[in-house]
């Protein structure tokens, strides 16, 4: 997928040791927030991210000059796709990338079968929940959460994060398709 002065591809395998530094520089948009931990905290392991491009469930954005400037990392969970992390290199941001990562995933969701994907957020920053909702994602119930879902909740939760800030999102019109859109 190309969008201006970048392409979404799937990754190479050279390219994901790359990804943490990309994962930490877009942690840093917390620090005025009330996460600011978040800062500090640690990437994705690389042996998850591994596991997943060996699964062929990593994309990344890759700028003009060749350097991978945002990625995207899925999962299965519960007959869905689970975005696990997505990340655009600040200095990339606000430029469409996180919106063409998440249409590049949700075009291979659809093909491989995935009636809908899903992902979990923070519910008022803007970046996150409202975010996503413009993209077509809607907000589960807690009575609505799966096993998956609530098993990604119990890991959010013993790694610090603040459950009741945070919401899991589905968007069951897949593919996403956004190259039109003027709101991402």
């Amino acid at each position: 997928m190309l969008i201006p002065n970048y392409q979404i591809r799937s990754a190479r395998r050279e390219e994901l040791p790359q990804l943490a530094a990309i994962e930490q520089s877009a942690a840093a948009l917390f620090a005025d927030t009330p996460y600011a931990f978040l800062v500090e905290a640690a990437p994705l392991p690389f042996e998850v991210v591994l596991e997943r491009f060996q699964a062929g469930q990593v994309w990344v954005a890759i700028a003009d000059q060749a350097a991978v400037v945002g990625y995207a990392v899925t999962q299965p969970v519960d007959q869905t796709l689970y975005l696990q992390e997505i990340d655009v290199d600040p200095a990339h941001g606000r430029r469409g990338i996180g919106s063409a990562l998440i249409s590049a995933v949700s075009l291979w969701a659809n093909h491989q079968g995935y009636p809908a994907l899903s992902l979990s957020t923070f519910r008022t920053i803007p970046w996150n929940a409202p975010f996503y909702a413009r993209l077509g994602f809607q907000p589960l119930d807690e009575a609505e959460l799966s096993a998956g879902f609530q098993h990604i909740r119990e890991q959010e939760a013993q790694a610090g994060l603040p459950i009741g800030d945070r919401v899991i999102m589905q968007c069951r019109q897949l593919p996403i398709l956004l190259e039109n859109r003027k709101d991402t």
